[in-house]
């Protein structure tokens, strides 16, 4: 059992790019069969357990951790409600990233961030504000993130020069020395576009 809850734990913070049974079983330093045999355990555990929202997926010779199908009217209710309309200061920090950085990958975002960012990524692309552009050549493939035509359009941005000068935001943030004073700058751009977007629309 714990050897499963190690492989649940990996899964789970892989988020939607999810492990190959060779990477698993690097992590869980086992072979690829005992690494197998552990992942129809805990599939089966999944599906024998009516109060859990969990089952594994497999996409691409890679297992990626899911919610289960009955919740998606559910899951989409709350994505799409006003919950959601308010994006999170880990959700900012990711579009930032993201927007001056494309085309960029999750665990590039995470060496940036210092922290995992699987949820806010999510978050965004059921937003339409990210989506996945390719993956890149290397062990895994893992997917590359870029900014969507809705971001382009919900900011009135032609293209990505129109964005605020990243200069002027990390001079400002080096002025304090902080860093998070830059996506905080970030935010209030984009919170000063998207008011005056507002504004277009009413007349």
């Amino acid at each position: 059992m714990k050897d499963i809850s190690k492989l649940e734990a990996l899964l789970f913070v892989s988020g939607n790019e999810g492990l190959s049974l060779n990477e698993l079983s690097f992590f869980l330093k086992e072979n690829t069969a005992a690494s197998y045999h552990l992942i129809t355990q805990l599939k089966k555990q999944y599906e024998h357990d009516d109060n859990s929202a969990l089952h594994i997926l497999e996409i691409n010779n890679r297992f990626v951790l899911a919610t289960k199908s009955k919740y998606a009217d559910l899951l989409k209710e709350y994505a799409q409600s006003s919950v959601q309309q308010s994006i999170s200061q880990a959700a900012i920090e990711c579009l930032a990233i993201v927007a001056y950085k494309q085309p960029i990958t999750r665990s590039e975002i995470d060496q940036i961030r210092g922290v995992k960012s699987s949820g806010p990524l999510h978050r965004l692309l059921s937003r339409r504000l990210i989506e996945e552009i390719g993956r890149m050549d290397g062990p895994g493939r893992p997917i590359l993130f870029g900014v969507t035509n809705y971001f382009m359009d919900y900011f009135g941005l032609k293209t990505l020069e129109d964005l605020p000068s990243i200069s002027e935001l990390e001079a400002e943030a080096e002025m304090v020395e902080s860093t998070d004073l830059f996506f905080d700058r970030f935010k209030e751009k984009f919170e000063e576009l998207e008011i005056s977007e507002e504004n277009k629309e009413a007349f």
